[in-house]
């Protein structure tokens, strides 16, 4: 166990400490990152949408046409065990399939004989510290030069980390990514604009990861009448906001108040947070502790 894991992870079957848990060297999810994954936020030992994010780990294995190794029923198995038996209660459980390992190195996909490799395991749910969300966070725009199905969340993410590296790099948050003029999303995160009350999403294409917590974000904006607009958004746009969020599980809905160097926003307002994320993260905690804390 690690601050960060807990013990036990799940391996192909079993539940063991991580200090014993291993794969083949010729794991294809390590020679060549051919494999999904899948993140669940767990709130109070209840996994929060399951269904939906195991819906969206099939989807993806159809999309990359691997075969998954456990059941609905089965996977809801190892997530209870490892909510039960980590230290947190909130938690966040990383799912993780490969192609598994052949007995050589070789693009084609092996034969069927070859098993898929499954691993989980749980670490615990971290969300932003007050005084971050209170004053924002700085982000940069970067081209996106990611393959063209963002849709599917696979372990191939090298560009998304050299992304986040350049933001790191440069003492920000999140690197936005802009396609042929237009936002996608964060390289870790979805992205929310607002411009004169109305808040811009980008619509679900296959250059853009659909985010559980985007989902939500809009579902709490149509109940509480808040004006939406799902859209493709353009760069002039995105740096004519005024207001800029990215959101995830962890991040939840966080401000963006500095681009590329510059205040995000107009007036008196400008470089701060805005009065819309500020509602809408409010919402997001009432929806978190009447719904996702009571399963």
């Amino acid at each position: 166990m690690t601050p960060y894991v807990a013990d036990p992870v799940y391996l192909n079957g079993r539940f063991l400490p991580l200090a014993e848990a291993g794969i083949s060297p010729l794991d294809r999810g390590f020679l060549y990152g051919d494999g999904v994954y899948e993140v669940i936020p767990v709130y109070s030992r209840r996994p929060f949408r399951i269904d939906e994010h195991l819906h969206r780990l099939q989807g993806t294995l159809n999309g990359i046409r691997l075969a998954n190794p456990l059941s609905v029923e089965d996977w809801k198995v190892v997530v209870e065990k490892l909510v039960a038996e980590a230290p947190w209660d909130d938690q966040s459980v990383y799912l993780q399939v490969t192609r598994g390992a052949d007995d050589k190195r070789d693009h084609a996909f092996p034969p069927a004989s070859v098993v898929p490799t499954a691993f989980a395991f749980s670490s615990p749910l971290v969300t932003t510290p007050a005084d971050i969300r209170a004053r924002g966070v700085a982000a940069i725009t970067v081209a996106d030069q990611r393959w063209a199905r963002c849709d599917l969340k696979v372990i191939s993410l090298l560009a998304n980390v050299l992304a986040r590296q350049q933001a790191v790099e440069e003492g920000c948050a999140e690197a936005l990514l802009i396609r042929d003029g237009f936002l996608k999303e964060g390289a870790a995160s979805n992205i929310f604009v607002v411009k004169d009350g109305v808040l811009l999403a980008p619509p679900k294409t296959q250059l853009m990861l659909p985010g559980i917590t985007y989902d939500v974000i809009i579902e709490l904006a149509r109940l509480h009448g808040l004006p939406l607009a799902v859209r493709e958004i353009a760069e002039n746009e995105l740096r004519d906001a005024d207001e800029v969020w990215m959101t995830s599980s962890t991040k939840e809905i966080l401000a963006i108040t500095r681009l590329d160097g510059e205040p995000v926003g107009h007036g008196a307002q400008a470089g701060r947070p805005g009065p819309i994320g500020e509602q809408m993260w409010q919402w997001y905690q009432d929806f978190k502790n009447t719904v996702m804390r009571k399963g």
